[in-house]
């Protein structure tokens, strides 16, 4: 046990040097500072979550070790610090704090397993994806079993309107997935649509992590509401970087291929602004789509102007002629092949028109309403810490 809470001692710092150094990065250095002071205050409550993310068992089945496997990939543990950081603005027991935490953690994994197979991915935190190694079905079962232990978590911390939130929110998620669904491969899809997605795919999620740490810490309504208007403008700033990033990233920093989203049928905000700048890239935005389709992959885009979810049909092993297929195909063509011509074509608009610019200035706005959500917090350590992680969310680059 000494050697697991040394580990998570150092993934929790790990966590709080990558917000510091990002913040650095942005040139905010006063919020570095209070990164580095946020080290000792929040340290072994993510150390604690991370020691019971790590003995997350395998159980000795396929899915088991679907499931596990990613959560002990690692990632940003931001659901979980937003928990801890908003229980720390009441006094709340470290054991309900540490079930709640783990669970939001839980949750976010589950949905990436979930899609996963959905999206026909083939990297997830730049290894092959579950789906890829131990076929779909392992995927989808392993995503189950991560929300029922969730559920689990939440049910034994016992703090009342936790559960209510967690099983409404679970509930918002699913209905912008079917959203988001139902509009797959639509070019002409709406800004209106791709924040209503946003708002219940990722932001829910941020939402309900800062309203339970509140309610876990036993803080006034008020406080809760507050906090949680925080995690939704936080979360919409944190999708709309990832999506850039999908982009105009790096597969070592964002461990996804480039243009993954494209390939999946979905049309993000950076692509949107860039079709209503320079509409006449409509057509090599579905070559590029159709490019994807046409690759030995797991399924098609099926990119048009009207609905169309382009799901080829899922099978439920490895077996499927794909088990060690994980580049795209972009990445298979030689460098300045057409996939990667096309692709340059899509990021030199984007640079005309400074797409990256806007994308992260309107992050950047949601990160403002963010920390103003917070001006009737007590002032203290938590809210300080939450200011920081709101304009790191909008920094990243991975």
């Amino acid at each position: 046990m000494p050697g697991d809470r040394r580990a998570g001692r150092a993934v929790a710092d790990e966590v709080l040097v990558r917000l510091r150094d990002l913040c650095i990065d942005g040139g905010l250095n006063g919020l570095a500072s209070t990164m580095e002071d946020l080290v000792g205050f929040v340290r072994y409550d993510l150390a604690a979550v991370e020691e019971e993310l790590a003995a997350l068992s395998t159980g000795g089945t396929v899915v088991g070790e679907a499931a596990a496997g990613l959560v002990h990939l690692g990632g940003k543990r931001l659901r979980p610090l937003c928990v801890v950081l908003a229980s720390r603005v009441g006094a709340a027991p470290a054991s309900a704090v540490r079930d709640i935490a783990v669970a939001a953690e839980l949750i976010h994994n589950a949905t990436l397993l979930h899609d996963d197979v959905v999206d026909h991915a083939d990297l997830r935190r730049g290894r092959p994806a579950a789906r890829v190694r131990l076929g779909n079905a392992a995927s989808i079962f392993a995503g189950d079993y991560l929300l029922i232990e969730a559920l689990r978590r939440v049910q034994r911390a016992g703090v009342p309107g936790v559960m209510e939130g967690l099983l409404a929110t679970i509930a918002e998620m699913i209905r912008a997935e079917s959203l988001q669904l139902e509009n797959r491969g639509r070019l002409d899809t709406s800004e209106e649509l791709y924040f209503e997605v946003a708002r219940g795919k990722s932001a829910a999620l941020f939402r309900w992590a800062l309203g339970a740490g509140a309610l876990t810490g036993g803080a006034p309504r008020e406080t809760c509401a507050a906090l949680e208007a925080y995690g939704e403008s936080v979360g919409v700033a944190f999708q709309l970087i990832d999506d850039l990033l999908d982009l105009v990233g790096h597969h070592s920093n964002t461990g996804k291929t480039l243009f993954s989203d494209l390939s999946e049928g979905k049309v993000t905000y950076p692509l949107i602004t860039v079709l209503d700048r320079e509409p006449e890239l409509v057509d090599t935005i579905r070559a590029i789509a159709e490019d994807h389709a046409a690759a030995p992959r797991f399924g098609a885009s099926g990119f048009s102007n009207g609905p169309g979810n382009g799901d080829g049909p899922v099978n439920g092993g490895p077996g499927n002629g794909a088990g060690s297929r994980v580049s795209s195909a972009a990445e298979c063509l030689p460098e300045g092949g057409v996939v990667a011509r096309r692709q340059g074509r899509v990021l030199e608009a984007m640079a005309r028109h400074g797409v990256e610019a806007i994308c992260r200035g309107l992050a950047s706005t949601h990160v403002e309403q963010g920390v103003a959500a917070l001006v009737g917090i007590p002032d203290g350590e938590a809210r300080k810490a939450l200011t920081a992680v709101a304009y790191a969310s909008a920094l990243r680059e991975r």
